[in-house]
């Protein structure tokens, strides 16, 4: 039985077109799906504190973090969407998720409002270090646009970082 070119093209692997050498799209898109996983531990430990955090200044701080969650949720689906736009593939599972990511989990029954901002300022800062990784990754295979993008969460994850450390510092 012979398939037309819409139907072979149909019944083929994922392979997205890409003007990317072979090695890049798999360099790339694995440190993007690694990221991916990264962010998405980031967004469940920031969602985490948002709904138990407890003490005199609970609604400026759950408002603070249910901000910031949303900012870090948005990034997901860019940066999936990125490694399939080069032709690579990305997460497929909470699993791979937990295999993946690099950012810690906190399942403590109580942590203090101040202990969840300043943890959550340094998952923020290393996320900062993880990006800057795969942008150099980028700009070795000149993929200027996924570099573009990691700029931008760049800028948004030291913000989150500014406002959790200034926000933990002590009045004197």
């Amino acid at each position: 039985m012979s398939h037309t070119p819409a139907e072979t093209r149909r019944l083929s692997p994922l392979k997205t077109p890409s003007s990317l050498p072979t090695n890049a799209v798999t360099d790339i898109s694995t440190a993007l799906t690694a990221l991916l996983a990264d962010v998405f531990t980031l967004y469940v430990k920031t969602k985490n504190f948002h709904w138990h955090m407890s003490g005199p200044h609970f609604r400026d701080y759950h408002l603070l973090l249910d901000e910031q969650a949303e900012q870090i949720f948005n990034m997901t689906d860019d940066i999936a969407e990125r490694a399939r736009k080069i032709g690579g593939t990305t997460l497929r599972s909470i699993g791979q998720i937990a295999r993946q990511q690099r950012i810690l989990d906190n399942d403590a029954d109580f942590v203090t409002p101040e202990d969840m901002l300043s943890e959550l300022g340094g998952d923020n800062a290393q996320l900062v270090s993880l990006l800057r990784e795969v942008h150099d990754l980028c700009d070795e295979h000149n993929d200027v646009a996924t570099a573009s993008l990691i700029e931008n969460w760049i800028d948004e994850a030291e913000r989150r970082t500014w406002f959790l450390f200034e926000t933990t510092r002590s009045q004197r």
